[in-house]
């Protein structure tokens, strides 16, 4: 398990490369029109004018024109194909303005020297096959010739699709008028090429929400967005854009398990938020382990299928165009194909991350995965004993060394011991493989879906922020390593988002902020393929990302706020609570005290302050013992533990790292009254769900971020006789007092003239 206490880190505004430009033509083949079709941008708010046109230079002037790094790439890969070698000479001629058809002066002109020149240096470098050897792109004269073989290689896997896949079906399975307007989702998003003046507007750019539309069987909830509202739009007769087999796999699936009306349900609604290709924030989604496993499933097979979705799209781009250079090079000419409907591809193939908190949660969406998967392109899984083996259920015994009656929680066919003192929610997020240190590749080729992949041929990654960082640190340490297959991530995915919360957040921001870098070795790519906004540097303002969590705390919203920078805009879901407090079985007087700050940077220092003034006083001057007191974080519980040792407080601490033998001599000292205060987190209850006795004044410094735990932690001064419950709060902590008292109390308790409330 993660750490979680780490240093603070500053929001550090990231530097977008200079843009790479391809293509410079002189002003007459510029009013060439463009094949590629393209929308308007959602987020530009008004018209861009293009760049200045050069300067005309006089006849008396010599000006030296530096080549560019594109024009260095074309002489570096020209000598090992004819077209490219063609290409360089078209380009030179645009760029002097002249005409295609004139001829240049004299055969052996400088650029053909040149292209001959590099092609001793391509071989030197194309025997190398190691990964260390791969050039740098920042670096053209470095870029040696990818073979064809490779080529091949790579391309092997992108096998073309039925054409009745090319025209989407709607229920009835015959074609859907709407299916153009839907499917070109994935085309208008990834064929916009974004403007200087557009990303810099993004970079500083505060979203507006505009716009709201009910949530689908979720009363207190609704969805809020940017820009204009496209939910309005959606034909509930369409598939949204799905491809024609995945649209019907899926459709069949639904109606096995007993659905009836697929069209307007949960799943079918939140993919076309997916679809969207707008950052997704949902902070409701109820949990598999909380009673919540229809809507967990729900919304984890939309994100599944809109994976699967982009995957197959992306295919069926390559392969199409595939198919027209082959039938380019089979006519025997000497043409290389340009426009903007050739580029293709990212630096490296892997276009899909999931980020989850543990191997058992990682079971439960690769098993989904697959079976979401139609069965014509998973004619074979590879490794699919090797995956249940390292993620599946160990099955363990009582401590007795007797199996207890069992259950298959997981749905793998294993068992696991259903006798245990812990709420139901612990046994079934923890009574599988709770590492959180893995990471595996995922590869679909035409008929076979291959685990344990390597990553840089994989099409979806699934891991745990700590593991990913754990590669990222390494190659901090040895340069021969990297991390690109992470630089073209088109779609991210994280989900369990509160339970990655529990572990360390500064990890998964850490990851985040390495994905859409530009790479540091060419990893075989066809650099002739790549899109513009990659070699610009903009393609982290492409990537779509979609946070899933039980709940809101700031951490995700910081991270939502400012890691998604998605030029279509944003959508969120924000509820209203009806809160907690009936699940306190017992008959406590609870208060909360409302301390003054500020501002959030100042939330910290007021709560100790108050503590300290205002309860630690009573405490000290009292002879009653079984004080314990909650915290939310670790930062709190360490400067609350530093000064009850400056005040010689009789206290015993169980905390995030405390030892177990520790933990149980704290626990017998506070029952026996030999320890006056306990010191709690929130996250050592998380991962042991302790149940403390002996407490008699309870002392919830902060709340806590999972509403569940408030009733629990109550409920344990069950046998006091004089007990007691205060809780400290700000108006910065509104996320978590609406989930506990309800959101219409919450907002009337942080507006109050008054400071203090209690519930009984």
């Amino acid at each position: 398990m993660g750490k979680q206490f780490g240093r603070k880190q500053g929001m550090k505004k990231r530097k977008i490369t200079p843009k790479f430009d391809r293509n410079k033509r002189a002003k007459k083949n510029q009013q060439r029109e463009e094949k590629v079709a393209r929308s308007p941008s959602p987020s530009s708010s008004g018209d861009v004018s293009a760049e200045g046109s050069s300067g005309i230079a006089s006849e008396e002037e010599v000006i030296y024109k530096e080549p560019s790094v594109f024009n260095n790439l074309l002489m570096k890969l020209g000598s090992s194909s004819g077209s490219l070698a063609k290409a360089f000479r078209i380009r030179q001629r645009q760029e002097e303005g002249r005409s295609d058809s004139e001829e240049d002066e004299g055969d052996g002109s400088d650029s053909d020297n040149l292209l001959e020149q590099g092609d001793d240096d391509g071989d030197e470098e194309t025997d190398d096959k190691s990964p260390a050897s791969d050039s740098k792109l920042k670096e053209p004269n470095n870029i040696g010739i990818v073979e064809k073989s490779l080529d091949a290689k790579i391309e092997a896997d992108y096998e073309a699709s039925d054409t009745d896949e090319e025209h989407c079906l709607d229920v009835g399975g015959q074609p859907s008028v709407e299916a153009s307007t839907y499917a070109s989702s994935y085309n208008e998003h990834f064929g916009y090429n974004l403007s200087k003046a557009e990303v810099d507007n993004l970079s500083d750019k505060k979203w507006k929400y505009k716009w709201e539309v009910p949530a689908v069987e979720m009363s207190n909830c609704k969805w809020t967005g940017t820009g204009e509202c496209f939910l309005k739009d959606v034909n509930p007769n369409s598939d949204y854009g799905l491809k024609a087999k995945l649209y019907k796999h899926w459709l069949d699936i639904y109606k096995a398990s007993g659905g009836n009306d697929f069209n307007s349900s949960k799943q079918r609604w939140f993919f076309s938020l997916c679809n969207s290709y707008r950052d997704i924030l949902h902070c409701n989604k109820k949990p598999y382990y909380y009673k919540g496993q229809e809507e967990d499933s729900s919304i984890m097979d939309a994100y599944l299928m809109h994976s699967l979705n982009h995957i197959f799209r992306t295919r069926d781009l390559v392969t199409k165009n595939d198919a027209k250079v082959a039938k380019n090079k089979e006519s025997g000419k000497e043409e290389i194909l340009v426009g903007d409907g050739f580029l293709d591809r990212g630096f490296t193939r892997p276009k899909v991350l999931i980020l989850l908190p543990l191997r058992s949660i990682a079971l439960k969406i690769i098993r989904r995965l697959i079976r979401l998967t139609p069965d014509a392109y998973k004619v074979n899984v590879e490794h699919l004993d090797r995956f249940y083996d390292e993620f599946g259920i160990e099955e363990e015994e009582d401590e007795k060394g007797n199996n207890q009656s069992s259950q298959d929680i997981h749905g793998t066919g294993k068992t696991k011991p259903q006798k245990s003192s812990k709420p139901r929610d612990f046994q079934i997020l923890f009574g599988g493989n709770k590492d959180d240190d893995f990471m595996i590749g995922i590869k679909f080729t035409r008929k076979s879906i291959k685990l344990y992949n390597d990553f840089y041929s994989s099409d979806i990654i699934i891991a745990s922020p700590i593991s990913l960082l754990a590669k990222i640190a390494k190659t901090e340490k040895n340069k021969d390593l990297d991390v690109d297959y992470l630089s073209s991530i088109e779609v991210l995915i994280i989900d369990h988002s509160d339970v990655i919360s529990m572990q360390n957040w500064t990890f998964l921001t850490s990851v985040v902020e390495q994905l859409n870098c530009i790479p540091s070795k060419q990893h075989g790519t066809d650099v002739m393929r790549i899109r513009q906004w990659y070699l610009d540097g903009y393609a982290r303002f492409y990537r779509q990302s979609i946070v899933l969590s039980y709940y809101l705390n700031p951490d995700i919203n910081s991270f939502f706020n400012h890691h998604c920078a998605n030029y279509q805009g944003k959508v969120k879901l924000v509820c209203q609570y009806k809160g907690v407090l009936p699940k306190v079985l017992l008959n406590v007087r609870q208060i909360y005290e409302r301390f003054n700050a500020d501002s959030i940077a100042d939330a910290d220092d007021a709560r100790l302050e108050y503590f300290t003034k205002k309860v630690f006083p009573k405490i000290k001057d009292s002879i009653q013992g079984g004080i314990m007191l909650f915290t939310s974080s670790y930062f709190e519980f360490v400067r609350l533990r530093n000064f009850l040792k400056s005040q010689n407080a009789s206290f015993c601490l169980l905390g995030d790292y405390t030892e177990a033998s520790d933990i149980s001599r704290a626990r017998v000292w506070f029952f026996e009254g030999k320890r006056k205060i306990m010191l709690y987190t929130e996250r050592a209850h998380f991962y042991h769900r302790y149940k403390i006795r002996g407490i008699q004044n309870l002392i919830m410094y902060s709340l806590p971020e999972r509403k569940e735990f408030y009733p629990e932690i109550v409920n344990m001064l069950e046998g006091s006789h004089n007990m007691t419950c205060t809780v400290l709060f700000s108006r910065f902590d509104m996320l978590r007092l609406e989930r506990i008292v309800g959101s219409a109390p919450a907002k009337k308790m942080v507006k109050s003239e008054k400071g203090v409330f209690a519930f009984c």
